[in-house]
């Protein structure tokens, strides 16, 4: 699906009930949010178009996502269960250790190796994703990878 003016974020909010972190973590979310915000491609399922407004807040270990309007009109609100996340989330934080390690000291062709593993990994998580919002939202494989970029930044504490 194309991205059009309508069927894009024009805003993400993360909600109280995500909590603040280290300064690290925090620049890490703005960046994420930035980076999704950018560019995108977002369309609730049987709504005509935005742009849209995403609030991400946690309730009982599950993600809400609550869809507004650019002017704030009530969209819809989708709650994902996080469970099929954390096996991926975990395999993805520990390769990102591996690989910021590996920076230091490992050759080339080992840090390559090593990136290869946590863009699989990253692919997978986000694949999950648009499985998961499959006939709620409408979104890319880009703008999946770059809304599991900011599901992972959730869970980093730095």
């Amino acid at each position: 699906m194309a991205a059009s003016g309508t069927h894009r974020l024009c805003d993400v909010v993360l909600d109280e009930t995500i909590g603040r972190s280290t300064p690290d973590v925090e620049h890490e979310r703005a960046v994420a949010i930035f980076d999704l915000i950018e560019e995108n491609s977002f369309a609730p399922v049987g709504h005509p178009g935005g742009p849209y407004r995403l609030n991400l807040s946690l309730m009982d270990s599950k993600l809400v996502l609550a869809i507004k309007t650019e002017s704030g009109e009530d969209v819809t609100t989708h709650i994902l269960s996080l469970t099929p996340f954390r096996r991926t989330i975990k395999d993805y934080f520990m390769i990102c250790e591996s690989y910021y390690e590996a920076i230091r000291s490992a050759t080339p062709s080992r840090i390559e190796a090593i990136d290869m593993g946590r863009r699989g990994i990253h692919n997978e998580g986000s694949q999950t994703l648009m499985d998961r919002l499959k006939g709620k939202i409408d979104i890319d494989f880009d703008t999946a990878r770059r809304l599991f970029t900011l599901v992972c930044v959730l869970y980093w504490r730095g």
